[in-house]
């Protein structure tokens, strides 16, 4: 590993010009597209309830067009076991991931290149103006679940490097590292172990993140801060069994009662969080108006945004609590019944600079603190993820400064996330002296996780090109 990023004047005259690299990227932009459509056609959902077949199509598909780009020494499919099973006889294993390497050469620096090939449900078909694995071009936009989250990530990676080589050959100095996910979208369980256990593969100087998003269609950003997370299950118990609600209803609490008078607790009149012990982050946020997270959110008319300060201190810095499900009777099978108990999905967001291990616990505290009539709580399926804030003082976030300025025509944004991706802290813990870098392909209107995700193929080209030259500072070989 490198401290710092060797001189390129030795190598100066023999630089390629960031023009060749554009022609490069663009004159191989339609076998991308065309690429990144096959493997958005791959239903790679990660969860359970999914067949694994698809996720395990979807690894096979992306190494394939890692093993097509020619300078990798090693290219596999590979799975480690799960959190926690480390050790054990027949331990579970976690999703098939990506693997491919290529030694440094002649003291240049490695970069570790991440994206993830699974993929988020799709949801209703009915709410997509066109099937959700069947990629459908609309204007400047790619449609389709993963089109932007994160097989356009795995995809910058491939046609990145492939400029490269069309333009220094296939003999780099600089030493590259890939790893493609298979279960981001499902809590990454094996995450931890797959670094372990491959760390003389992965080691790296600079790790490229490519799972976030960009300020607007013409301003790049690098992502310097991100929420941590912090979800479980909570049930909240009031009777033995379930009464008539016109024989008791008004002398005993319901758990539905009980419960909607305990989580509106959890936000104050503003809608912001009212939980002692959840803390607050501290950074300057550029500026962005109401009307703009109205036509990114699709806020409606007549419906005022929550929380206070400015309105990107309350998604980057500060802590949310959302619920995100509730197992209770449906309408269509409600009766006139005092039901016993209820089960709801609390998901919150940490702000930067807080342990979530310490939010999960100030959550809980709360709730037992401020539950009514005595109702009887319980607590299960805790899941927890580090929020992270990028150090932007090193060599490689000037050098990618440098080169998304170039591929853009701007200067690049620094921006905080209000999501999360709680794995980073496992890359800093395995690997401390290595500079993170989180970019992306998205862009506000991407609708990652939604009904009709998609990718501006605009934002994607300029994307590759900034890797592109990126990628070509770090091996020695480029000039203005």
């Amino acid at each position: 590993m490198t401290d710092s990023l060797p001189t390129e004047a030795a190598a100066a005259a023999t630089t390629p010009k960031a023009d060749e690299l554009r022609a490069a990227v663009e004159a191989g932009f339609p076998t991308t597209i065309a690429e990144l459509t096959r493997l958005v056609k791959i239903p790679s959902v990660s969860w359970p309830a999914f067949d694994p077949a698809n996720v395990q199509a979807s690894a096979e598909a992306v190494a394939e067009l890692v093993r097509g780009l020619g300078v990798f020494d090693l290219v596999d499919v590979r799975r480690a076991p799960v959190a926690g099973a480390e050790g054990e006889a027949d331990p579970q294993l976690g999703a098939p991931a990506v693997i491919a390497h290529r030694a440094a050469r002649n003291g240049r620096p490695t970069v570790l290149l991440y994206a993830h090939h699974d993929v988020q449900p799709p949801g209703r078909d009915e709410d997509w103006e066109s099937a959700p694995f069947e990629p459908t071009l609309r204007g400047d936009r790619l449609y389709g679940r993963g089109a932007a989250d994160d097989k356009a990530g795995i995809m910058a990676h491939v046609a990145s490097i492939r400029a490269l080589t069309e333009v220094l050959g296939d003999d780099l100095d600089l030493g590259i590292a890939v790893f493609i996910e298979g279960e981001e979208e499902y809590l990454s369980q094996s995450f931890g172990n797959f670094l372990r256990e491959h760390r003389e593969l992965l080691a790296a100087d600079a790790i490229i993140v490519a799972d976030s998003g960009n300020w607007d269609l013409e301003t790049p950003a690098i992502t310097v801060a991100l929420r941590g997370a912090v979800a479980f299950n909570l049930r909240i118990d009031t009777l033995g069994h379930a009464s008539h609600s016109g024989m008791f209803g008004g002398a005993v609490p319901d758990a539905m009662f009980a419960a909607i008078r305990l989580l509106d607790t959890l936000w104050d009149g503003d809608g912001a969080v009212a939980v002692d012990g959840l803390t607050s982050a501290a950074f300057e946020t550029p500026a962005y108006d109401e009307a703009q997270l109205r036509a990114e959110t699709g806020l409606l008319d007549g419906v005022e945004p929550v929380g206070r300060d400015s309105i990107l201190s309350r998604i980057w810095a500060k802590p949310s609590i959302t619920i995100t499900g509730i197992d209770a009777p449906d309408i269509a099978n409600a009766s006139n019944t005092l039901v016993p108990g209820v089960k709801v999905r609390v998901s919150a967001r940490v702000a930067p600079g807080q342990d979530a291990r310490e939010a999960y616990e100030a959550i809980r505290a709360h709730l037992e603190a401020n539950a009514p009539f005595g109702a009887k709580l319980t607590f299960d399926d805790v899941d927890t993820g580090q929020p992270f804030l990028v150090d932007t003082s090193g060599w490689a976030v000037a050098e990618t400064r440098a080169a998304m300025a170039e591929a853009w025509g701007r200067e690049p944004v620094e921006m905080g996330v209000g999501g999360s991706i709680p794995f980073i802290a496992e890359l800093v813990d395995e690997f401390p002296s290595a500079q993170i870098l989180v970019t992306g392909v998205e862009d506000p209107d991407s609708r990652a996780h939604s009904p009709n995700e998609s990718l501006h193929l605009g934002v994607f080209r300029r994307s590759v090109l900034a890797e592109a030259l990126f990628l070509a500072r770090l091996d020695g070989r480029f000039a203005e």
